[in-house]
């Protein structure tokens, strides 16, 4: 026997389901049949529409904050880098390992 690997669902199939048991369209026992999820799925994700339904039309994602970036913080580090691969490039010319030419 092979193991069947995991179904994904999209999230325009979930919101499909999801929104038609909110509709209260099909019966529980109809929806095993139809679709290819479980019963319990089908409730989470008509919870989780009408918990995050207010999202849509405007409200805070907590997805969309981003931390805000130190710009100075990273101008120093490029600086610093640099003048380290500067160095390090010099250095087995001076250390008299290599020519000075590539």
């Amino acid at each position: 026997m092979t193991k069947r690997s995991r179904r994904t669902h999209s999230a325009t199939f979930k919101a499909k389901v999801a929104m038609a048991a909110l509709k209260g369209k099909r019966r529980w026992r109809s929806w095993p049949s139809s679709t290819t999820c479980t019963r319990s799925q089908i409730t989470e994700w008509k919870q989780q529409l009408a918990e995050h339904a207010a999202d849509v039309f405007g409200g805070k994602t907590k997805t969309a904050a981003e931390p805000p970036v130190e710009v100075k913080a990273l101008h120093a580090k490029i600086g610093q880098l640099t003048l380290e691969n500067d160095f390090l490039e010099g250095a087995p010319s001076k250390a008299g390992l290599l020519s000075g030419k590539r």
